[in-house]
């Protein structure tokens, strides 16, 4: 099962709840695992809370998401400054920046960081899923394999 989406949203915090809610009803109405959607999501808020308040540009950011052969993957596109993080040495022990990045990488398999200047930011993550036992995914899945059979 292939599932493509995209959302452009204003740069506003009242658009992060709206994104974790399209892409959580989403996630759950194919049949992934609740703990599976709460990583997704959380990384997902993470992302988008940078955008939202660190992109230093006007008008919107973009979540692109697909979910093919059970990976799921977000891209979270802004055009702000962009430009280079400071190193986790260089924060103080009390720092709040950068914990965004250390949680994403904690709950998903991949994340990558491309910034610049001139292009602004994207944030791709990337999950492997875990699935419901009464997941459609794998009552598809059964069915293609007895019919093939």
């Amino acid at each position: 099962m292939d599932m493509r989406f995209s959302l452009s949203l204003p740069r506003e915090e009242p658009s992060i709840p709206v994104v974790r809610r399209v892409v959580g009803h989403a996630l759950r109405g194919m049949g992934v695992a609740t703990d599976c959607v709460d990583d997704v999501l959380v990384a997902l808020s993470e992302a988008c809370t940078n955008a939202v308040q660190h992109a230093r540009a006007t008008g919107e950011y973009v979540v692109v998401g697909r979910v093919d052969e059970g990976v799921c993957t977000l891209k979270i596109m802004d055009w702000g400054r962009g430009g280079p993080r400071p190193a986790p040495g260089e924060r103080g022990i009390l720092s709040e920046s950068g914990r965004g990045i250390k949680i994403m990488r904690a709950l998903v398999d991949d994340l990558d960081i491309d910034s610049s200047p001139d292009r602004g930011t994207i944030v791709h993550l990337r999950k492997r899923l875990t699935w419901r036992d009464e997941a459609l995914v794998r009552r598809l899945d059964r069915r293609l394999s007895r019919s093939a059979g």
